[in-house]
């Protein structure tokens, strides 16, 4: 059994069948990456997976419990956490300010600053953020406006924002889209080291082949709504059906 375990997971769109029975399993304290051309059904299962979508039928489970039916707050409450394919932060705010914010517990849910009870003081809470600044190497800008700071440095703040949670399950919607490649292989580095230092699962949709081969474990490939292969990534390359899907007709 993995940490999230999706069973017969079926997602439909008027007459546009999204997710086919897809099944998927991932292993704890793996990096997973899901890859397939585009509208393959990639975006609908992560959303299905964080609370934004509900699918016709299947199930999610995220260790041992059902996520289906709670709402994303709850979901992120429960050990998942995911970072957006545009960088999520609150741009009027310090870098400081930013992480220390999902440091505040919720009241209701709502995503509002004055929403929120502190856990612990907040002198311990400013200490906690200060130190996962420094974990991704942005201790030097943390007073920095973070509107002004640059998309690969966007993605870095997002992700100390994700890791103070202390998540069981971090998924990552295309971390390094719209980077350079300098910027794409810092990304690359930071998430090595993420994973080498903590008890963590990720699991990553990526069009990049580049990051899904330098990082990746295992790889399921979706084409259509429908998983086709799930392999390692020294057997995904050249495979027919994966070729199939990317290029139309199978090459052997």
């Amino acid at each position: 059994m993995g940490i999230l375990e999706v069973k017969g997971v079926n997602k439909r769109f008027g007459g546009l069948q999204a997710l086919g029975d897809v099944n998927l399993s991932v292993k704890q304290n793996t990096v997973h990456a899901i890859i397939g051309p585009n509208g393959a059904g990639k975006s609908t299962l992560l959303n299905c997976l964080v609370g934004k979508l509900m699918p016709d039928s299947g199930s999610v489970m995220f260790d041992g419990q059902s996520v289906l039916g709670r709402k994303p707050h709850e979901i992120n409450q429960m050990g998942i956490s995911r970072v957006f394919q545009t960088p999520e932060i609150f741009a009027d705010l310090s870098v400081l300010e930013n992480v220390m914010i999902p440091c505040f517990a919720r009241r209701d849910g709502a995503f509002r600053l004055h929403a929120y009870e502190t856990v612990g003081s907040e002198r311990d809470i400013r200490g906690q953020a200060e130190h996962m600044l420094e974990d991704v190497n942005m201790a030097d800008k943390r007073h920095m406006h973070a509107g002004s700071l640059s998309r690969g440095d966007k993605r870095r703040l997002e992700m100390a924002m994700c890791l103070v949670q202390e998540p069981k399950l971090l998924l990552l919607d295309e971390p390094t889209a719209g980077m350079a490649r300098a910027d794409t292989n810092n990304t690359i580095d930071l998430l090595k080291e993420i994973k080498a230092k903590r008890d963590i699962t990720m699991c990553i949709i990526e069009h990049d082949m580049h990051v899904v081969f330098s990082l990746a474990e295992r790889i399921t490939v979706l084409a259509q709504g429908t998983p086709l292969v799930e392999e390692t990534p020294e057997n995904i390359k050249g495979h027919p059906k994966v070729r199939e899907a990317y290029l139309g007709e199978a090459q052997v």
